[in-house]
């Protein structure tokens, strides 16, 4: 496929928070404006007045940022072919609809919303499809006219066309039956153009060379070759892109977890990873290659390479993905943005801490967390270090463990705690050794001593590897921990 400079367009509805498939579509239009050297353009369409929400844009925009997709043209970017806002665009929108009634393609309907109910209800006795029956197509409706009676503009489809055919980028050849096309309508009585007039008035103007959309689109992609065939445009190339679906595999929605882009960077996940799990659903190089930086998937991304069987939404395969990418992050980042996020949550809840959390801390520590979180979610990753920063207390659960050691005894504890405090260079190995040799001296099994320690410094029965742990607390609050201890150690004992 020879593709030079394309212009694409991405044109979310600000009706709600930007879900996972919407931000797809807009990843794999951006990728393929960004490998053709193409413009990506983002376009708001917002003329459904009834289903606009306060906030919309800003969750889009904000979703965009965070993925790293920038656009070239649009809101607070500007461009040559504004406004970006369909909303501001009404009148052009009208006049093509007056456009298509002067040459026969378009006519004014004035039924009711009464009437049309009555003949849905019809069409279901007689078990007939739905469609508009066409009464007002030819009938005389000057006298309703002279009354300003309310009327929609619909589209006048041809008697004449058997089969409209869709070439599709990723599907190839589609055909339709134009029986089956009812005389859509174009422009609403308030004045505002349906999905169906707008999207294409706007995608001319706008000179879009290629639409990347959702599979849903595609029975409605006849309609929209026919405005193109009524108003003269040359049409745009269509890719309609595959479905995604739950791991029960019905469509994506809220009962298989989050579904707005913007849960998944409060819930912790990378904008880097999230953009490589959604590219990786419909699209692939390969069968094995899983990971890729945002400047190898420029370089690499084709259409030809999207699938057309839906993708399977898989939270696991995320989870993994996002792990990968924070044991790879950079320190700087990874560190600046977990110690805000943890010592927001400490602040939040109100928690008594021993050290405080700095970026040094979290320094520390954040092999340990590397290595054991799969999201920077403040409840996942709390439970990981909080011994580190707050003084453990054993539970009533972790006394009966404790207690069930009877072969621990207060002098073998006492030893482990002067063996410690002997030890000059604290690090890993030197504890380690330290303490095996106690082991040895006193045949104690290693889950008993250890096990009693790790409890006594961490507060956990199973944490980060002990003797690291030690190196990381220091000397001094690992003594202090394990002497606070001796308390449950003689009551269990």
């Amino acid at each position: 496929m020879t593709i030079n400079k394309p212009r694409s367009r991405f044109a979310p509805s600000p009706t709600g928070e930007p879900h996972v498939g919407n931000m797809r579509t807009a990843i794999f239009t951006w990728l393929f404006c960004r490998h053709y050297g193409g413009e990506f353009i983002l376009r708001i369409e917002d003329t459904d007045q009834a289903r606009k929400q306060d906030g919309a844009l800003e969750s889009i925009i904000n979703g965009l940022r965070w993925l790293g997709l920038d656009w070239d043209e649009g809101p607070e970017t500007g461009g040559s072919h504004g406004p970006y806002f369909q909303s501001e665009r009404l009148e052009l929108y009208q006049n093509a609809s007056n456009i298509l009634i002067e040459n026969n393609w378009a006519y004014k309907c004035y039924c009711t919303p009464e009437e049309l109910t009555e003949m849905r209800q019809n069409q279901q006795k007689q078990k007939l499809p739905p469609q508009y029956d066409r009464r007002c197509r030819n009938a005389d409706t000057s006298d309703k006219a002279a009354k300003n009676l309310p009327y929609v503009i619909r589209f006048k489809i041809p008697e004449n066309i058997d089969t409209i055919v869709v070439d599709d980028l990723i599907r190839g050849r589609v055909e339709f039956q134009n029986t089956l096309l009812d005389d859509f309508v174009l422009l609403k009585s308030d004045g505002f153009p349906t999905y169906h007039l707008a999207n294409v008035v706007d995608d001319h103007e706008m000179e879009i060379s290629h639409v990347l959309r959702a599979e849903e689109w595609l029975s409605s992609t006849p309609k929209h070759l026919l405005l193109y065939k009524a108003f003269g445009y040359t049409p745009p190339a269509f890719a309609h892109l595959p479905m995604i679906l739950g791991n029960d595999k019905s469509k994506l929605s809220k009962r298989h977890g989050a579904t707005s882009i913007l849960e998944y960077q409060t819930n912790g996940y990378l904008p880097d990873a999230m953009l490589n799990f959604l590219v990786l659903l419909g699209w692939s190089l390969d069968d094995k290659t899983e990971i890729f930086s945002l400047e190898n998937l420029i370089n690499v991304f084709t259409i030809e390479r999207i699938g057309k069987s839906p993708s399977i939404f898989n939270t696991e395969k995320l989870n993994w993905m996002n792990s990968q990418y924070i044991k790879t992050s950079s320190d700087n980042y990874i560190t600046s943005a977990i110690t805000t996020i943890l010592s927001d949550y400490c602040e939040t809840n109100m928690i008594e801490l021993e050290t405080p959390i700095t970026q040094d801390a979290i320094t520390t520590v954040l092999d340990i967390l590397k290595e054991r979180i799969k999201t920077i979610n403040p409840e996942e990753m709390w439970p990981v270090c909080n011994f580190f920063f707050e003084t453990p207390e054993p539970n009533e659960q972790q006394r009966l463990l404790v207690k069930s050691k009877a072969s621990l005894s207060s002098e073998i504890y006492e030893e482990a705690i002067n063996t410690i405090n002997s030890i000059d260079d604290f690090t890993e190995e030197k504890i380690e050794i330290s303490l095996r040799k106690l082991l040895e001296k006193y045949e104690c099994k290693p889950r008993d001593l250890f096990g009693t320690i790790r409890i006594a410094i961490t507060g956990k029965e199973v944490s980060p590897p002990l003797f690291i742990t030690f190196e990381i607390l220091g000397k001094t609050r690992s003594i202090e921990r394990m002497q606070r201890f001796t308390k449950y150690l003689s009551v269990a004992t």
